[in-house]
């Protein structure tokens, strides 16, 4: 029992390691390929062709002074970073790894779970500030990640019908000779605009709109602070393109070609964010609602209604 126990715990400090260096050079990456889209180098000069850059934002952000205000609600303050990089970090371990390092049965629900917490960190984080810009930016977080939560999860369980199963793994099996992107384009799109939704990126970033919030929820962070929400927002977009790809792009997770194409979506979020400008509010809840809500739900019913006709045929 120690052993599995050593065993587990060595590997998900494996895992939390890796995501944590992919997640430093997904700046790298994003502020070098925003460069090149506004026609100027992004960070060159630190060692060779700027690759040791993400290391020394972070130990300049660490090292620098903690400021916090004085008439804020310190506890929830300073430990909301520390859960919404938490929470992060531990959707990953649904990763489906074949040696079983966590054998996660019902992973897409633990999935849904995680993202669901998720929305308490930033609102607690924007009311525990106790300033009007974080507090409204923590509200339309709310609002937006709830909306578009809907149509995550009713995409989701789509395919958890076409499957049977709740685990990550049963999805290799079943893109062994198409991928599902195939069969259900509109509902990848639909998805993945739900996820710049989900991980309040540029065009859905109202939670940071430095226009009218200065910088939205995360106003009165400061070194430590701030560098844990920005690392916790691009765990999560390394984790949703993991998932985009496992649910729609084939899942052998050990060929080279799936991280390839990890990378590939990371740099379609860069992409969306160097091109796009923000969406005006109504739409964006028009959008979730009136667009990518039917749209999932018609093709829950065609899922299902597939799965009772094959069943029906096989016996």
């Amino acid at each position: 029992m120690w052993f599995e126990f050593i065993l587990n715990l060595i590997g998900s400090l494996m895992l939390i390691i890796c995501v944590l260096v992919g997640v430093a050079f997904l700046t790298l990456l994003e502020r070098s390929v925003l460069g090149y889209i506004q026609i100027r180098k992004g960070p060159n000069k630190v060692g060779l062709v700027g690759l040791p850059q993400p290391f020394a934002d972070a130990i300049k952000l660490f090292t620098k002074e903690q400021t916090y205000p004085v008439l804020s609600n310190y506890v929830l303050y300073y430990f909301c970073p520390v859960g919404s990089l938490f929470l992060s970090l531990l959707m990953w371990l649904v990763f489906p790894y074949f040696t079983y390092l966590f054998s996660f049965n019902f992973g897409l629900l633990f999935f849904l779970c995680c993202t669901g917490l998720g929305v308490y960190t930033v609102m607690i984080a924007g009311w525990a500030s106790n300033s009007n810009y974080a507090l409204l930016g923590g509200l339309r977080a709310v609002a937006q990640t709830i909306s578009y939560e809907v149509s995550l999860a009713l995409i989701l369980f789509s395919f958890i019908f076409f499957i049977d199963s709740y685990c990550l793994n049963m999805f290799m099996y079943y893109q062994e000779n198409i991928w599902l992107i195939m069969v259900s384009f509109p509902l990848g799109l639909a998805w993945f605009a739900s996820c710049l939704a989900e991980t309040n990126r540029t065009p859905f970033d109202f939670a940071e709109g430095e226009s009218e919030l200065v910088s939205g929820f995360n106003v009165e962070y400061s070194s430590g602070g701030f560098a844990l929400i920005f690392m916790a927002e691009y765990a999560s977009i390394l984790f949703m393109s993991m998932l985009f790809c496992i649910i729609f792009l084939g899942c052998d997770v050990y060929s080279l070609m799936f991280f390839i194409k990890l990378v590939g979506l990371s740099f379609l979020f860069i992409w969306v964010r160097g091109t796009l400008p923000r969406f005006r509010y109504d739409k964006l809840m028009f959008l979730a609602w009136k667009s990518f809500l039917p749209l999932a739900l018609n093709f829950l019913i065609f899922y299902v209604g597939l799965k009772l006709l094959l069943v029906s045929v096989i016996f």
